[in-house]
C-alpha cells in the first residue's frame, strides 16, 4: 500500500511540473515564435482540452485495458510530448503537442485519484492530501528550474526535464511489484451502470449542487491556471520586471501552495468544510484585489504568497465537501468535478490572454478578482442550499 502511496505521489509531483511548465517560460516561448498573449492563452486552452479529453476517456481505457496500463500510455503520451516541446517544432504544431501533454496528466490524474479513493480504505483524505503536496513540490520547483535555465539561457530543456522524469516514472510502472494491489491495478473495470442510474443521483437539490459545484471547479481551476500561467507576464506588464525575477514569483505562489495543504485537512476537519471553503475564497478574494491594485514589487510578492496559502486548499477540501454533500455518489462525483475543472482550465486562461492583449494587465488582474468573487458567492449558495436541505429534513 504504502509503494502505491508514494507512486501517486510521484505522479502528482510530475502533473505539478507539467501544469506550469508553460506559464513558466510564456515570455521566452512567445518572444522566440514572435507571438502575443493571445497566442500564450491558445496554447494553454490546447493543453486543459487535452487534460479534460484524458479525464473524460480514462474509464474507457481503463476498462480495456486496466489502470496500470492506462498509467503507462498516459504517461508515455506526457514524456513523447515534452520531448516534442522541447525541439520547438512549428507554432501549429505546438498546439497538438499541448494537446497531447493535457492528455497524458490528466489521465494521470483521474487514474491515480481513482486508485487511491478505492485502494486506500482508511485514511483517505490524509493520502489524497499527500498527493496534492507533492503536486504543489512539483508546481514550486518548475519555475525554479525554468528560472535558472532561463537565466542560462537554455529555457527550452525544462519541457526536457518533464519527459526524463516522465520517462523514469514510465519504466517503474512497467517494473513495480505491489503485491495484493497488483491484481487491482491490472483487472479491467466491470460494464457501467445504465445512465439513469447516475442521473438519479442527482434529482432536485442534489442537482442544484452538483451545478453549483460544477461552476465552482469551473472557475477556481480556470483561475487558478490563468493566474499562475499568466503571473510572469503581468508582473513584466504591470511593473516592467525581468523575466527571470517574474518566473521565480511562481515559485513563490506554488511555496505558498504546498505549505497550505500541509495544514488544511487539519484546519477544514476543526472548522467544517463549509467555513474552510468560504472563509478562504474570502480572503482570496481580497488579497487578488489588493494585487489588481498594488504598484510596488515587494508587496505584490507578500500578496502572492498570501493568495497561494488562502487559495491551496480549495480544490481538495471543496472535493470532499461537495462529496459529503452529495453521499452515494463518491464514485461519480469526482470525476465530474475534475471534468469541469479541467475546462475551466483550459477556457479561461483563453480569457486571460485574450484580455492581456486587448486591455492590459490591470484590467486581466481585475478580471480575476471578478472570478474570484463568483467563488465566493458559489460557496455561500452551497452552504444555503444545505442549509435549507437540512431544514426540510428536519421539518418532514
Amino acid at each position: 500500500m504504502k509503494r502505491l502511496i508514494w507512486m501517486g505521489c510521484w505522479a502528482y509531483l510530475l502533473i505539478g511540473l507539467a501544469h506550469v511548465v508553460v506559464g513558466s517560460i510564456m515570455p521566452n516561448l512567445l518572444e522566440h515564435y514572435g507571438k502575443e498573449y493571445t497566442a500564450g492563452g491558445s496554447l494553454i486552452f490546447a493543453q486543459f482540452a487535452g487534460f479534460l479529453v484524458g479525464v473524460l476517456v480514462s474509464p474507457l481505457l481503463i476498462s480495456n485495458f486496466g489502470k496500470r496500463t492506462g498509467l503507462i500510455i498516459a504517461t508515455g503520451m506526457l514524456c513523447i510530448a515534452e520531448v516534442c516541446y522541447t525541439m520547438l517544432l512549428p507554432w501549429e504544431w505546438m498546439y497538438v503537442v499541448g494537446t497531447v501533454a493535457g492528455f497524458g496528466f490528466g489521465m494521470i490524474e483521474a487514474v491515480i485519484g481513482t486508485l487511491i479513493i478505492v485502494a486506500v480504505k482508511e485514511g483517505t483524505a490524509v493520502a489524497m492530501s499527500k498527493l496534492e503536496v507533492f503536486f504543489g513540490v512539483g508546481a514550486l520547483v518548475m519555475p525554479l528550474i525554468a528560472g535558472w535555465l532561463i537565466r542560462t539561457e537554455m529555457w527550452r530543456f525544462s519541457f526536457l526535464f518533464i519527459a526524463l522524469s516522465a520517462l523514469l516514472m514510465l519504466l517503474a510502472w512497467m517494473k513495480s511489484d505491489f503485491g495484493e494491489l497488483n491484481d487491482l491495478l491490472n483487472a479491467k473495470e466491470a460494464k457501467r451502470e445504465k445512465k439513469g442510474t447516475l442521473l438519479a443521483q442527482y434529482q432536485g437539490v442534489r442537482g442544484l449542487l452538483l451545478a453549483v459545484f460544477t461552476i465552482f471547479f469551473f472557475l477556481y481551476v480556470g483561475t487558478e491556471m490563468s493566474f499562475v500561467n499568466f503571473l510572469p507576464s503581468l508582473l513584466i506588464e504591470k511593473l516592467g520586471t525581468d523575466k527571470s525575477t517574474a518566473a521565480l514569483s511562481v515559485t513563490l505562489f506554488w511555496m505558498a501552495m504546498t505549505l497550505g495543504r500541509v495544514f488544511c485537512g487539519v484546519i477544514a476537519e476543526r472548522i467544517s468544510y463549509g467555513r474552510y471553503v468560504l472563509w478562504s475564497c474570502a480572503a482570496s478574494l481580497v488579497l487578488i484585489s489588493l494585487f489588481a491594485i498594488t504598484g510596488q514589487l515587494s508587496v505584490i510578492f507578500v500578496l502572492i504568497l498570501l493568495f497561494g496559502l488562502f487559495m491551496s486548499g480549495l480544490f481538495s477540501i471543496a472535493l470532499v465537501f461537495a462529496s459529503k454533500l452529495l453521499p452515494g455518489a463518491e464514485e461519480s462525483t469526482p470525476s465530474i468535478l475534475i471534468a469541469a475543472g479541467g475546462t475551466g482550465g483550459a477556457a479561461l486562461p483563453l480569457a486571460m490572454g485574450k484580455s492581456m492583449d486587448v486591455v492590459g494587465a490591470d484590467t486581466s488582474a481585475w478580471m480575476l478578482s471578478a472570478f474570484v468573487a463568483l467563488l465566493l458567492i458559489l460557496s455561500i449558495s452551497a452552504i444555503l442550499i444545505e442549509r435549507f436541505r437540512a431544514k426540510r429534513i428536519a421539518e418532514a
